[in-house]
């Protein structure tokens, strides 16, 4: 006997037929005595449909936060009792539930909420009834007992949450690919398969826009310590496994990926004083709005007259919101000019075995310069090199660095 905790996103739900098939797989899956709870996503494009639908009403709806998760949490409600009357039709008994009522717990920061905890005694007392559960992704409760969601992705971080609260055996992530890759491999024709990917460097990579995994979700599995093992929907051949320490055999290369962002900005801040508390008041202020700030970079503009310029990126669904605060904190330190620019997307490599290795960084920077690539900005960690480069040239910087690293052979 077995407790089993599977996410099927999307693209795995996205039509009655897909929602039958998933029923009839897990139905032939499963063993007698195991117990099963499905986390599912809202079908198909549905999400991106009903923000469509709210821009109608505004063209930046996201400043209605509340209204905005009131709208999206609706999404899964229709996968999850499709997904159980399938079960039910095909003789199986089976059960839906809402975040809410699965017992999933969040802050109260609306769109992009953080699970603070998880009481799943109803999940208990509906397997001991014998059911399949099947819980709505993406979603929760805040202590005002209002609709959250947890952000792009967030029914990955769903469903290892509810692992680790369950004490699953086991989590498995179905997806529209068959793993994680060492690019995105409808990019990247060459990319590889990975049998094994460490918790950090799963973290990193999903961070940096691997979009395969939610970030939330690797930091919750790294809490649980609880292995996710990705998987496609669509085959039933083995996926890659995310866990603590991996098998000498999988770590062939220093660099385990390349990643990519095309959902970024630039903000550039120029002359702003060179004092002590100038960078507090401008980052304080983007964090209590919950804008999430990366790849930040200060420089001496000018060293007579003190003044000195900071650039950092923001995701593109924060860029409004940025403006905004970064216009108001600039005006009151009379800083020259705040210039945004959405034409630009960060590339990365990451891996635990760069530590160490020099070069890797020349190596990456040889690759972008031979592809006639120009580097706007650099940051690094003991595990990732990023540069934000022309939106346009993503592709071509991708391809140009995975060939570096990862030559065929």
């Amino acid at each position: 006997m077995a407790l089993i905790v599977k996410k099927f996103g999307g693209s795995s739900v996205g039509s009655v037929e897909k929602i039958i098939a998933v029923a009839k797989r897990i139905i032939e899956e499963k063993n007698k005595d195991d117990k099963v709870v499905m986390v599912v996503s809202a079908m198909g494009d549905t999400t991106d449909d009903l923000i469509a639908l709210a821009k109608g009403i505004n063209k930046e709806p996201y400043q209605y936060a509340r209204e905005m998760d009131m709208l999206l949490t609706t999404g899964e409600q229709v996968s999850i009792s499709l997904l159980a009357m399938a079960f039910k039709n095909l003789g199986h008994p089976a059960i839906s539930l809402t975040g809410a009522q699965a017992g999933v717990k969040t802050n109260a920061v609306h769109t992009k909420g953080k699970i603070v905890d998880i009481n799943p005694e109803r999940i208990l007392a509906e397997l001991d009834k014998g059911q399949i559960v099947v819980v709505a992704g993406f979603q929760g409760l805040d202590m005002n007992g209002d609709p959250t969601t947890l952000g792009r992705g967030g029914s990955d971080t769903s469903a290892v949450a509810i692992a680790g609260a369950l004490r699953a055996d086991s989590c498995e992530i179905f997806t529209d690919v068959e793993g994680v890759y060492s690019s995105d491999p409808r990019m990247v024709k060459s990319a590889r398969k990975m049998k094994e990917i460490t918790y950090n460097e799963m973290l990193e990579m999903a961070r940096l826009g691997a979009g395969v995994m939610q970030p939330r979700s690797v930091e919750m599995g790294k809490y649980f310590n609880i292995p996710i093992h990705v998987r496609s929907t669509f085959t039933k051949r083995p996926g890659t496994i995310i866990r603590e320490e991996c098998t000498m055999e999988d770590k062939e290369f220093n660099i385990r990926g390349v990643a990519h962002d095309c959902d970024v900005a630039k903000v550039a801040v120029l002359g702003v004083p060179n004092n002590p508390g100038i960078a507090h008041s401008i980052f304080a202020a983007l964090a209590e709005a919950n804008v999430d700030v990366d790849m930040i970079v200060q420089s001496i503009r000018n060293i007579e007259k003190n003044v000195t310029d900071m650039v950092f990126t923001v995701a593109i669904t924060d860029l409004a919101e940025a403006k905004k605060i970064v216009d108001k904190v600039a005006d009151q330190l009379n800083a020259i000019a705040v210039l945004i620019e959405e034409d630009v997307a960060k590339v990365s490599i990451v891996g635990a075995g760069m530590f160490g290795s020099p070069g890797i960084a020349a190596r990456m920077f040889g690759a972008l310069s031979t592809a006639g690539i120009n580097i706007e900005v650099i940051s690094t960690s003991e595990i990732s090199i990023s540069c934000l480069i022309k939106n346009s040239q993503v592709k071509e910087a991708v391809n140009a660095i995975h060939a570096e690293f990862f030559p065929e052979k």
